[in-house]
């Protein structure tokens, strides 16, 4: 960190030069380094290496004409790793019709001519920073809005048809704690693909549904639905702009490619594909759960399929599913004593027999609204709720 971004508390921005001249290179970070943290690579092979282990990178500067892999292929390598990283590309004049190409292909936020003086590479680079900080806002007040309005969506839909709905809080649980073990996020596409994956359950019948829930294992027929429904899910958003990399993840778990060309472009996408391979897990892991097959029995049934999994993924499952326990233990309380926020540990029903709210579900003001208008003795279960685990369980 510089000193006048250490006296001001300020963090300092991430960038990648990538120039096959080690000359070149000194003289950038020469300039560079009292504004950024400069890292430097003499190839592509080189240059794609570091942006895997600095996701952090907030701009990527690279020549075009390097042996190996040139600077349109690097960048174009660089568009698929980090596709929100503005990318410069240095040029000579001998190079336009490729720099033309480059910029068309890998989407190339401007690129310079040799030679370039220091001032324009440091306000290329400042300009560069300037939009990558306003996309990094969009998607956080996207991915918020987004967030929220699904999360409200799920709950909504959750209380309407638990046995279909319910899941989708037990399995969005599951999949960020996976998720946790495995990468620092943020996760929000596993989040909302998560809370999305039971919305094809609208095509279930509600026969089939309630069977499921009970714990019956799916006939030939019903697996056949269940396992059309992350599809019918992705079908179903693809009018909601800016949801691609969830609708990427539903197609991934569908285990089709996307008939749309800007999702079916997302497929080789490593955080996608490890998206994939967490609510595979979670899917599964839960269905077991459901037909009351024991903790340590249903890891072992899907460490029996390593085919069909990410060892990775089973991995990380064995340490947040470690215990038949992952709560401090189960209270019963009365319904005037349920706060928002508790989780509920085993089904309620009514006298009727129909689900009232499935286990797994974090109680809201609707469902305590929702309760406080049931008639006298509607009621056929208690609520049971989960205790907060021991600090030292958690850790």
């Amino acid at each position: 960190m510089n000193q006048e971004s250490a006296m001001s508390g300020q963090q300092v921005a991430t960038i990648l030069c990538v120039d096959d001249e080690p000359h070149v290179l000194s003289s950038l970070k020469l300039h560079l380094q009292r504004s950024y943290r400069v890292l430097t690579a003499t190839s592509g092979a080189d240059g794609v290496r570091l942006l895997r282990a600095h996701p952090e990178i907030a701009v990527v500067m690279s020549d075009m004409r390097m042996p190996g892999m040139d600077g349109a292929t690097f960048l174009h390598a660089a568009r698929s790793l980090a596709p929100d990283t503005p990318r410069l590309l240095l040029t000579g004049h001998a190079d336009i019709d490729s720099a033309v190409a480059a910029v068309n292909d890998g989407q190339i936020f401007r690129f310079l001519l040799k030679p370039c003086p220091p001032a324009t590479v440091a306000a290329a680079f400042a300009a560069a920073l300037r939009q990558r900080q306003l996309i990094d806002t969009e998607r956080a007040l996207l991915e918020q809005t987004l967030t929220g309005a699904i999360r409200t969506l799920s709950d909504v839909l959750a209380m309407a048809r638990p046995a279909a709905f319910g899941s989708s809080v037990r399995i969005k649980q599951l999949a960020l704690e996976l998720a946790a073990r495995l990468r620092p996020g943020p996760w929000w596409a596993l989040e909302v693909a998560a809370m999305l994956l039971p919305l094809g359950s609208v095509a279930l019948p509600t026969e089939v549904a309630d069977r499921l829930h009970d714990g019956h294992a799916p006939n030939a027929a019903e697996r056949e639905m269940l396992d059309r429904l992350p599809g019918i899910t992705e079908n179903m958003l693809a009018a909601i702009p800016r949801l691609e990399p969830v609708r990427a993840m539903l197609a991934g778990v569908a285990g089709k490619p996307s008939g749309h060309a800007e999702v079916a472009a997302l497929a080789d996408d490593e955080t996608i594909r490890l998206g994939v391979a967490i609510l595979r897990v979670a899917l599964d892991f839960d269905a077991l759960d459901l037909q009351g097959i024991p903790v340590n029995a249903a890891r072992a049934s899907l460490h029996a399929l390593p085919g069909r999994y990410n060892a990775d993924v089973l991995a990380a499952l064995d340490v947040v599913r470690a215990d038949t326990q992952s709560h401090g233990g189960v209270r019963e309380v009365s319904p005037s004593a349920l706060r928002v926020g508790m989780v509920i540990a085993s089904d309620v029903r009514l006298v009727s027999g129909v689900l009232l709210v499935a286990r797994g579900f974090t109680v809201t003001p609707g469902l305590i609204e929702h309760i406080r208008n049931l008639r006298s003795g509607a009621l056929a279960d208690p609520f049971r709720v989960y205790l907060e685990a021991p600090a030292d369980a958690e850790a």
